[in-house]
């Protein structure tokens, strides 16, 4: 295992300021790389350029050795926030299992990284702010608020395009499994759960699309939002090279304040009906479909499973459907009190991965998608999110994804798979789960700009 890396010496100096507000996609293409872009229903939208420090770290220990580098980081320093929102925060990732990240489209990408923006501009409810981060022992405060002049300065003088550059659209697109060898490993999966050797096992799909144009990030996370406003919309660069991990998932994974957790459960899924007479049928008929709910009951009771060693107190919502652009899933939400004080990345590493991404049991799960699947899932349905410096902090399990370098863009789609699933059935989810991605690569159709 690697131990972690940090690219700056501690001494942790932060300044913030109230700026007004500029236009996301040029504040967004006016940062320095790499470039991270968090936001979430509950959380305010946080983008960041340069990096003031870079924790790096690989192995079965990633999440440990990330927490601990990122508790040296915090332990001093001169921080003026402004405004909650705007405190420093590091932003970054984990893949998916050890080794994850060996192959196409992963190879810039570590098996854990998370990076302390060098600029970060928040927008919250009670304004914009712009705070400048250093993490270099040679740094001065006066320096470091010397800094927050010139990006002020940078950045409320930035001019707003005229529209935005179109969807670049795709020449070609290639799939990692074809429909029999899908129907294959589907049976295969199924005839394990029959003979119980699993309950349940989540099986991805890859996608190669070579795209027209060159791939617009700020202009892609602008639509994200606009289209899915209640998901988690992330974008991670990592250092060198021009890959760009980004996606909108609807499934939190875990977010703790103080020592209040709140998490999902999100499996089971349906389309998107044409009238909204269809909607509602559809939504019934997901209530009341057997294989989706025992998918979902299996994901429910595996993460309470998971808090109780850490839970004083764990309060399960109503199951409910929640609608998105182009499916809809069964829902429910989970909350819990903890027994005492804990880091978010012990919870992260104690949930993931859920049975939503992963399966059950576990290791025969992983040992299933490893045997499976033709591709490395990398950060796909991996955790993401941010960290401070009290251990606070949210991850999204990122779903709903791709990687697009300059010119191809590489998708991710899965499915849970149980006793009664259906080859034909989940195969048309998989095409379901690509849309929201797909969506925003494939060319306009007035091919004008918006």
């Amino acid at each position: 295992m690697d131990v972690p890396r940090q690219t700056s010496s501690p001494g942790l100096i932060s300044r913030t300021v109230r700026i007004d507000r500029p236009a996301f996609g040029a504040a967004f293409e006016a940062l320095p790389t790499p470039r991270t872009s968090w936001s979430a229903p509950d959380d305010a939208l946080v983008l960041g350029g340069g990096a003031a420090a870079t924790l790096v770290a690989d192995g079965s220990d990633r999440f440990a050795s990330i927490r601990s580098a990122a508790d040296t980081l915090f332990e001093s320093g001169d921080v003026h926030a402004g405004t909650e929102a705007a405190r420093p925060r590091l932003f970054g990732g984990f893949a998916f299992h050890e080794g994850g990240c060996a192959g196409t489209p992963w190879e810039p990408f570590p098996e854990a990284r998370f990076v302390l923006p060098r600029v970060q501009v928040t927008f919250a409810e009670n304004g914009t702010w712009l705070t400048v981060n250093a993490a270099d022992q040679d740094m001065t405060v006066s320096a470091v608020e010397r800094r927050v002049r010139e990006e002020r300065s940078t950045l409320e003088g930035l001019t707003t395009a005229d529209g935005r550059p179109p969807r670049p659209g795709i020449v070609e697109k290639r799939r990692t499994t074809d429909r029999a060898a899908w129907t294959a490993s589907v049976e295969a999966a199924i005839e394990r759960i029959r003979d119980g050797h699993l309950r349940k096992v989540v099986l991805a799909q890859a996608m190669e699309a070579d795209l027209a144009a060159s791939f617009p990030r700020a202009a892609t996370l602008e639509r994200l939002a606009e289209k899915y406003p209640d998901c988690h919309r992330y974008c991670f660069e990592p250092n060198g090279g021009d890959a760009t991990f980004f996606g909108a998932t609807p499934e939190r994974l875990v977010s703790l304040r103080g020592r209040t957790v709140e998490t999902d459960a999100l499996a089971g899924t349906t389309g998107r009906g044409e009238t909204p007479a269809e909607d509602e049928w559809l939504a019934e008929e997901l209530l009341a479909d057997p294989k989706n709910r025992h998918e979902h009951d299996l994901v429910a009771e595996t993460i309470r499973q998971q808090l109780e060693p850490y839970a004083a107190s764990i309060s399960p919502g109503e199951r409910r459907v929640r609608r998105l652009a182009t499916v809809q899933h069964l829902h429910t939400p989970i909350t819990a009190e903890l027994d005492t004080d804990r880091h978010v990345l012990e919870l992260v590493e104690a949930l993931h991965p859920t049975p939503a991404v992963g399966g059950l049991p576990p290791a025969q799960a992983l040992e299933t998608i490893h045997e499976t699947e033709p591709f490395d899932r990398g950060w796909y349905a991996a955790p993401v999110g941010w960290i401070d410096a009290a251990g606070n902090g949210a991850f999204a399990v990122a779903i709903r994804s791709a990687v697009a370098e300059p010119e191809r863009a590489t998708l991710f789609a899965g499915v849970g798979l149980v006793a009664d699933s259906n080859p034909d059935q989940e195969w048309d989810e998989i095409q379901l789960k690509y849309r929201p991605i797909l969506d925003e690569l494939e060319a306009d159709p007035s091919s004008q700009r918006d």
